[in-house]
Parts: C-alpha cells; sequence; structure tokens
C-alpha cells in the first residue's frame, strides 16, 4: 500500500454534534464577525468543544495568513486592515459564554512591523477587564522574531504563553512557511526571560515522517529552553494540496510519548491522535499546576 492510500484507523473516527449550543455559539461567532481557529483549520474536535465543552479558540487579526504552511488549512493572501474593534467583541463573547479559560490565537501578520503584537494585546486587556476570574492562553506565531513584538504581548502577562514549534527540526523547513525550528526555540526562551512565573507551552503534530528518536530531540529542545507544557497529536490532511499523511500513530504510542514527555521534566503533556493545542486547554492548565 502506498502512502497516497493510507486510511483513516478506527481510533481517528468523530462523533458529530450539532445541538443548541454548537448552533447558538456559531451564530453567535457570526453575529460578532468573529473567527475561531476551530473552523479556519478544520478542527476535529469542534464539535466536541463547541456542542458539550462550550470553549472555542479565538482566532484574532483576520481569517487570512501571510504564511502558507503546507500543513494548515486557514486561508492565505493579503490580509485586510486590522479591526480594533475585535478586542473588545472577543471580551463579550468570552463574557456571553461564561469561559473560565480562554485561548486566543491569530493568523501570521508578516505585513505588519509589529506582527499584530499591539492588537493581540488589546484583546488580552479586553478580556480582562470584562472577565477578571478568566485565565488567558495566548498563541502567537512568532510575531515576526522581533524582541520589541514579544514584550508588547507579554507586559499584559498572559496566564499562559503558548508557541507552536510543529513539527521536528529535519521536517521544520518543508513543513512550516517562514516560521523556523531555532526562532521557535528563541522565542518561548525570550518568554521565559521576560517574565519566569508565566508558564510557556508549545506543540507538535505528528505523521510527517519524523521518527520517535526526533520527537524525544524536540522534547529535550523545548525542555532545554524552559517550556512546561507539551501537546503531541496526530497530523491529518487538511486537503489535497496539504502535505500526505506519512503514518497514523497509535493511542498506545502516543500513550508511550507522553510518559516519556513527563520522564523529561514537563509538568503536563497531552497526548493523543486528536490532540491539537488548545484541546482541553483549561484541564491542561490546571494539571500543569498541580504538578508543578
Amino acid at each position: 500500500m502506498s502512502i497516497s492510500d493510507l486510511r483513516k484507523p478506527e481510533w481517528l473516527k468523530i462523533k458529530l454534534n450539532t445541538n443548541e449550543q454548537y448552533t447558538g455559539l456559531k451564530k453567535m461567532m457570526r453575529e460578532k464577525k468573529l473567527h475561531t481557529v476551530c473552523e479556519e483549520a478544520r478542527c476535529p474536535n469542534i464539535h466536541e468543544c463547541w456542542a458539550v465543552r462550550k470553549t472555542a479558540t479565538f482566532m484574532i487579526l483576520g481569517s487570512v495568513c501571510t504564511r502558507a504552511c503546507r500543513f494548515c488549512a486557514v486561508q492565505t493572501g493579503l490580509p485586510s486592515e486590522l479591526d480594533w474593534e475585535e478586542p473588545e467583541r472577543v471580551a463579550e463573547s468570552v463574557e456571553q459564554m461564561g469561559l473560565k479559560h480562554v485561548v486566543i490565537t491569530a493568523v501570521a501578520r508578516d505585513d505588519l512591523k509589529d506582527g499584530g503584537a499591539k492588537v493581540f494585546a488589546e484583546t488580552v486587556k479586553a478580556v480582562r477587564r470584562r472577565n477578571p476570574f478568566c485565565t488567558i492562553e495566548v498563541l502567537p506565531s512568532d510575531l515576526n522574531g522581533e524582541h520589541d513584538n514579544l514584550k508588547i504581548l507579554m507586559d499584559t502577562r498572559p496566564d499562559i504563553l503558548n508557541h507552536n514549534i510543529e513539527t521536528v527540526k529535519r521536517l521544520s523547513p518543508q513543513v512550516r512557511a517562514r516560521a523556523t525550528y531555532e526562532r521557535s526555540l528563541e522565542f518561548l526562551r525570550r518568554a521565559k526571560l521576560m517574565n519566569a512565573t508565566i508558564p510557556t507551552k508549545s506543540s507538535i503534530m505528528i505523521g510527517l515522517g519524523e521518527t520517535k528518536e526526533e520527537i524525544m530531540e524536540t522534547m529535550d529542545d523545548l525542555r532545554a529552553n524552559n517550556v512546561e507544557i507539551m501537546t503531541i497529536g496526530q497530523y491529518l490532511q487538511p486537503t489535497k494540496r496539504h502535505l500526505k499523511v506519512q503514518k497514523y500513530w497509535s493511542p498506545e504510542e502516543f500513550e508511550e510519548l507522553k510518559n516519556i514527555a513527563l520522564s523529561k521534566g514537563f509538568s503536563h503533556c497531552e497526548a493523543g491522535p486528536l490532540v491539537r493545542s488548545s484541546y482541553h486547554a483549561d484541564e491542561q492548565v490546571r494539571a500543569a499546576k498541580a504538578n508543578a
């Protein structure tokens, strides 16, 4: 059987749920002209998160990304003008949903000198004003690798700084666009230097042709830069234009990787076929604090 003939195994079957919570949340997002990475990146967990857990990962700075990473389904092109009213709409939505933990991510905005850091910071501030008891996790791009851009965001003191390294070092050039493995490690290292009390987190997807040894090397690199939380999930090809899946890792293999990560000193590791960076993010934060 060729790689292109790989069929999804049983453990990747997704249960669809379009109850009132799902449709209500979708309606609210459209009314407030908000985007979610859940929809834009075709996340396999959208029905569980929206219909059952009533959680969402807000994607700010528009829906068009300046990068064309070969694993990602988010639209690539020339982004629209900045929407300075977006932060308040996100904050209102968090309030209406009654969230205790919110994840805020964004498309890469390489067209902006600050990489979108100022809008990111304003969104954190707006959410905190309206929702003082809600913990905030931010998941930015590398913000063009500029120290001052990251500082703008870190000065808002998010509860979690999440930045995804995405894949192992060898595969990074063919998987990611503009972003580099080394720049991501530097980004995470700088964040910790700016504020050692803010936990850092990163994620990789597997199934792109990496080896177990390379995954372990990535774990070591993240730990060497003081990353505390790690998530590991199965890469799923979003369209025929994107990279093909080279392997479907089994639930047992994911469990083994999780145990290896914990043995290397991560305070928490979420690993599984359907795990994504913000999957059960609220539980990840609680578990990490309990194990710190």
